[in-house]
């Protein structure tokens, strides 16, 4: 730039002024003071466990909170390490809701001396915070795992298939048990096939979309193109079916609907998909015995008791929604516990809504709502097809298994028989979560990094 002296005709150069570098905040103190908040949030409503059973605090409280703190506080010194740029809520919020189940199932222990499963599930825990760590310091780019996929849809299938050697379960063969260590497969092989449809759709999007026959208004991509997702698709959910795992049969197909969805821009996909789920729901409802009892107990959740029979899970669980109201009759108080064998898994979420109320079980859903948001957020912000993909898939994971869930015990559609993520007793599904949550803090690291100048 120049410019003109005062009257003197003596021309002066002057170099711009360089404009200031907008720095993208890296809000790690956020995220530490979050942190901070979930533990002191978990230790809160341990104490206040023991003070309504016995009067006093829990023994293990000061055990508890440091336990848990330590673990908390490793995770995010792993995010501020390697992930310096990542979404600073999604580490908070796991912390959180592990931290609230701990608590949940510590209640239910009190109420239940033979079966003690606070402890197991704390181990499960760390474990679960350890592959979060691992993932976030070893896992420099999220993109490495598209050169895997086909590992990954392998190591699925093998790990949906071997349960079937083993005894089944509560009527479903979803276990590997044994000498009294028991592991869940399928919860860690839903992660390997969302990272297996990102992949293969990332690569074939353009296919999908634009190659193909029209019928009515969906494109239909060719044989070709589709043919081997399909096929992975429908052997994953056939040995679900055999297994009686619907549950995570009706995952698989949601997954698969909303990344075919996601990669195609087409919301036909979305009406093909409910059509076909619909369709498959009504034929397994009638044929399926097992199914079928589970949709004459949603359909008809008091006919038990007009026979003289006593309450069923579900009538249970509807009653402990009910004494609940809006604010609930506090931590300890409840009486959940009389649904009976699956109140630590299926139905935990019916103790939180006694014990809770309305209000804590808004809270709740919210906590997930925001988990799922900031997942979809990442994906959005990802530059890469197979980041966005991968992040929108592991977020519908959470979103679909939340919702069906929640719907099961709430009684607006049939049973189904999964774990709440975070919540509910389950190993190999708090550790699976703690793998999504690591999986989303690389792509929201990455989408966000490339964005700072």
């Amino acid at each position: 730039m120049t410019k003109a002296g005062t009257g003197t005709g003596i021309t002066v150069a002057q170099a711009d002024t360089p404009a200031p570098v907008a720095r993208l905040p890296r809000r790690r103190g956020v995220e530490l003071a979050l942190i901070l908040m979930a533990v002191l949030l978990s230790v809160f409503g341990y104490c206040n466990v023991g003070l309504a059973q016995h009067g006093t605090l829990p023994p293990g409280a000061a055990g508890y909170g440091a336990g848990l703190g330590v673990l908390a506080l490793l995770a995010h010194l792993a995010v501020w390490l390697r992930a310096p740029y990542a979404d600073p809520l999604l580490l908070p919020i796991g912390v959180l809701l592990n931290g609230l189940g701990l608590v949940l199932i510590y209640r239910l222990d009190l109420e239940t001396p033979g079966d003690r499963a606070a402890p197991t599930q704390l181990v499960w825990s760390t474990l679960g915070v350890a592959l979060f760590i691992v993932v976030v310091l070893l896992l420099r780019d999220h993109r490495v795992l598209q050169r895997y996929a086909y590992v990954c849809v392998a190591a699925a299938l093998v790990l949906l298939t071997v349960p079937i050697f083993f005894p089944a379960v509560n009527g479903a063969r979803i276990w590997i048990r044994i000498e009294g260590f028991s592991i869940q497969p399928g919860e860690f092989a839903k992660v390997l096939l969302a990272v297996f449809f990102a992949a293969y759709l990332a690569a074939n999007r353009s296919a999908l979309a634009y190659a193909g026959r029209r019928v009515w208004r969906l494109q239909l991509p060719t044989g070709r193109v589709l043919g081997p997702i399909v096929a992975v698709w429908l052997v994953s959910v056939g040995v679900l079916v055999l297994e009686r795992d619907l549950g995570t049969s009706l995952l698989f197909f949601g997954l698969f609907v909303v990344l075919l969805y996601v990669a195609t821009g087409r919301t036909g996909w979305i009406a093909v998909g409910l059509l076909l789920a619909s369709l498959g729901a009504v034929a397994v409802g009638w044929l399926e015995p097992h199914v079928h009892s589970r949709v004459e107990d949603w359909l008809h959740p008091f006919a038990s008791i007009e026979a003289g029979r006593g309450p069923n899970q579900l009538a249970q669980s509807l009653f402990a929604f009910a004494a609940g109201g809006v604010t609930g009759t506090g931590l300890g108080l409840g009486h959940s516990v009389l649904i009976g064998f699956a109140v630590k898994s299926d139905f935990i979420l019916a103790t939180a809504g006694e014990e809770l109320g309305f209000l804590g079980l808004t809270a709740i859903f919210l906590l997930y709502a925001l988990l799922v948001e900031r997942g979809y957020r990442a994906g959005l912000a990802a530059r890469d097809p197979f980041g966005r993909l991968l992040a929108v898939g592991l977020s519908s994971i959470v979103a679909l298994q939340v919702f069906v869930i929640a719907g099961g015990v709430t009684g607006l559609i049939p049973l189904t028989g999964m774990a709440m993520p975070f919540l509910a007793q389950g190993g190999s599904s708090v550790v699976t979560n703690w793998a999504i949550v690591a999986l989303l803090i690389r792509v929201s690291h990455a989408a966000r990094r490339q964005a700072a100048p």
